[in-house]
């Protein structure tokens, strides 16, 4: 590899704090924050809003759009009117 391009690639943690979940992994981006993690060391941290352990997809909680109803909404504000 060329030297002196490429941006530091070391572990960090990312943090979900609505769901209380983290996890160690290796990345480029980095934080002035740090964090002590379970091995005793230190390590950047970054705050994420949403992971596997709260978003709905991975939770099983997903919500189940009223389409119909979305549809029937639009065409009353926007629909065509019946001719007269």
């Amino acid at each position: 590899m060329k030297q002196g391009i490429h941006p530091k690639y070391d572990y960090v943690v990312f943090r979900d704090r609505a769901a209380d979940f983290a996890f160690l992994t290796r990345s480029t981006v980095s934080s002035a924050e740090t964090v002590e993690w379970e091995d005793g060391k230190t390590y950047p941290v970054i705050d994420v809003q949403i992971s596997s352990a709260s978003h709905p997809f991975w939770t099983g909680k997903s919500r189940v759009l009223d389409d119909q109803g979305r549809v029937a909404k639009f065409n009353k504000k926007y629909g065509r009117k019946p001719a007269e």
